[in-house]
């Protein structure tokens, strides 16, 4: 496998521009083409970022706020994460903290000297909300969030809640809610939408029939779950693939071979894994609820893993999922 080195040097901040969308020659190896460039947005001009297919902006790096629950526990990790540079900010309604985050922002963005046009947020229709509920679910994401808009939200599994993962009305269910996060979305409530968990089969559905692509698909995704053929797809289709569980949910950090490559280059196994994904253009989401860790994991843009060491990371692939599982999922 090939791979394309994001350069640490005189970074600015990075596009990945995508294929499609900028007719830059294929590289069928890698995502899309890094480019730099100075910003002339009202995100941060030191924050890596990608370009969506709808022109926004997305942090190549966001906070993942998976089991971050409680107000002084979510202002704490939110101030120390907007210290460490991070822009860009993944709720969902399943994780039930929607509303400790708007509030931490409000309360955090002018303490940095930051505006809501400066911050990307990121949340997620719960599978309870899939079909006729989903622009209710949506609505509500707004609600709590305290916002005018959201500039991500993603059906976060393809399934609903209360159906079995073989029920055919779960085609149907995706079908609606996409339909009302597209109208959503032409009304500027949703900047982008998206999805997460969705297998081949799942996008090729959606694709099939969608007014509005896609603009992000969010996965599991690291050196044993490399998702080459949901890669493959997202780069045909001008869709951003971005990656969750980078880690592993912690299992990868004390693998062998991750501790050998961090030895080797003076950084910690979490900072390692999480280089692998950025330096190949993968938008990357880690979680933690110490502040410490937020700020470690932020380190990732200063340093490039060697070609032989993104290869043997790329080889230890297994297919191995830590989190849960869409395939059976009709």
């Amino acid at each position: 496998m090939l791979y394309y080195k994001v350069s640490s040097e005189s970074i600015f901040f990075l596009i990945c521009c995508w294929e499609r969308t900028c007719q830059i020659p294929s590289m069928s190896d890698c995502d899309p083409q890094p480019s730099f460039f100075p910003d002339s947005s009202t995100l941060s001009s030191l924050t890596p970022f990608v370009l969506l297919n709808t022109g926004a902006r997305m942090p190549l790096l966001g906070l993942g706020t998976f089991q971050l629950r409680g107000p002084e526990d979510t202002l704490q990790v939110v101030d120390s994460a907007l210290s460490s540079g991070y822009r860009s900010f993944d709720t969902a309604s399943v994780y039930r903290n929607e509303t400790d985050l708007g509030h931490a922002l409000r309360q955090l963005l002018p303490k940095h000297g930051l505006t809501r046009e400066d911050i990307f947020i990121t949340s997620k229709l719960g599978p309870k909300d899939q079909g006729v509920k989903a622009r209710e679910g949506a609505l509500r994401s707004l609600e709590l969030l305290d916002l005018e808009y959201i500039d991500l939200y993603l059906i976060h599994w393809p399934g609903t809640q209360g159906l079995g993962v073989g029920d055919l009305r779960n085609p149907k269910n995706r079908a609606q809610s996409w339909e009302e996060l597209e109208e959503l979305h032409t009304q500027g409530r949703l900047r982008a939408i998206g999805v997460s968990n969705y297998t081949p089969g799942h996008m090729k559905e959606l694709l099939d029939v969608c007014r509005v692509k896609p603009a992000v698909l969010q996965v599991e995704f690291h050196p044993c779950l490399v998702q080459e053929d949901l890669r493959r797809l997202c780069r045909e289709e001008s869709v951003c693939f971005q990656a969750y569980s980078s880690l592993g949910t912690g299992s990868l950090l004390q693998d062998p071979l991750v501790v050998q490559v961090a030895k080797g280059c003076g950084r910690s196994p979490a900072q390692v894994l999480l280089r692998w994904a950025v330096q190949q253009g993968v938008p990357v989401l880690p979680k933690s609820s110490h502040p410490s860790r937020v700020a470690e994991n932020a380190r990732v843009f200063d340093f490039d893993l060697k070609p032989e060491d993104m290869e043997r990371l790329g080889n230890m692939e297994s297919g191995q999922k830590y989190c849960w599982d869409p395939s059976h999922v009709v």
